[in-house]
C-alpha cells in the first residue's frame, strides 16, 4: 500500500519513512527496491541498503520535499552526487551540481623591512574580495565569509560584490572553491602602480605603494 510506514537501515543508520517516498520516482533504485519477493533485511527486519548512511538523509528529503538544502560549508558535494548516480536520482545529482559563477579578487602588495631590506616577503594581502549570488557564496565558504559590508539582506538569490573572506590566504580561498566542486575559467591583474615617493601620502610606505596591484580570478561550478 502506498501509505505503508517502511523503515530501512541504510549503512548502520536507521530511517523510518513511507513506501510512497520512497517510490515517487518510478524505476529508480529505491522503487525497485520496494518490489523485490526477498529484499535483503538487517536482524531487525529493516529493509537494508549497503550505503552512505549519513549522506542518505539528503536522498531521503529530496524524495520528500522534491529540493535540495544542504548545510553551509557542505565538503561532500561529490560523495552526494555518487549516492545519487546509485539511486538514479537525476534530479538530485542536478541540484547538487547547482551551476554558477563566483569572483575572487585581491589587492595586494609586497611587505618590506626596514629600509626596503632584509625580511621581503613574497606577497602581502590585506583583503579577499568575493562576488557571485550571495546562496552561492554562503555555501562555499561558510564561516570564513564576512558579511559586515552587505547591508542588504533581501532575497537570497541576489547577486553581490559587498562580500570578503575573514582571512587572507588566496589559496586557502582557492582550495575552498575546488573541495566545492569549482575550477577557474579566467583571471586578470593590473600591474605595479611604479609611483614615486612624491606621490605617496605622509605615513604610507613607499616600497609597498609601489608595488601595489589587484588581481582577479573567475570560478565556475558547471
Amino acid at each position: 500500500m502506498a501509505g505503508e510506514i517502511v523503515e530501512l537501515n541504510v549503512g548502520g543508520v536507521f530511517y523510518t519513512t513511507s513506501r510512497s517516498t520512497l517510490a515517487r520516482e518510478p524505476g529508480t533504485t529505491l522503487a525497485r527496491l520496494l518490489d523485490q519477493e526477498q529484499p535483503l533485511k538487517d536482524a531487525k527486519g529493516r529493509l537494508f541498503v549497503d550505503r552512505d548512511g549519513v549522506l542518505f538523509r539528503y536522498v531521503l528529503d529530496y524524495l520528500r520535499t522534491r529540493a535540495l538544502v544542504l548545510p553551509e560549508g557542505f565538503r561532500e558535494r561529490e560523495r552526494l552526487i555518487k549516492e545519487a548516480d546509485h539511486f538514479e536520482l537525476a534530479g538530485l545529482a542536478a541540484a547538487v551540481r547547482q551551476s554558477g559563477y563566483i569572483s575572487i579578487g585581491y589587492r595586494g602588495s609586497f611587505a618590506f623591512g626596514k629600509d626596503g631590506l632584509a625580511d621581503v616577503k613574497f606577497r602581502k594581502i590585506t583583503r579577499i574580495l568575493v562576488c557571485g549570488r550571495v546562496t552561492l557564496c554562503r555555501d562555499v565558504f561558510g564561516e570564513s565569509l564576512n558579511e559586515s559590508r552587505d547591508p542588504d539582506h533581501g532575497l537570497p538569490d541576489r547577486y553581490t560584490a559587498r562580500f570578503y573572506l575573514k582571512h587572507s590566504s588566496i589559496e586557502q580561498a582557492f582550495d575552498q572553491l575546488q573541495e566545492q566542486g569549482f575550477h577557474m575559467t579566467g583571471s586578470c591583474g593590473s600591474g605595479t602602480a611604479g609611483i614615486t615617493a612624491a606621490d605617496v601620502k605622509p605615513g604610507v610606505d613607499v616600497e609597498e605603494t609601489r608595488w601595489n596591484h589587484y588581481n582577479e580570478f573567475v570560478f565556475v561550478r558547471d
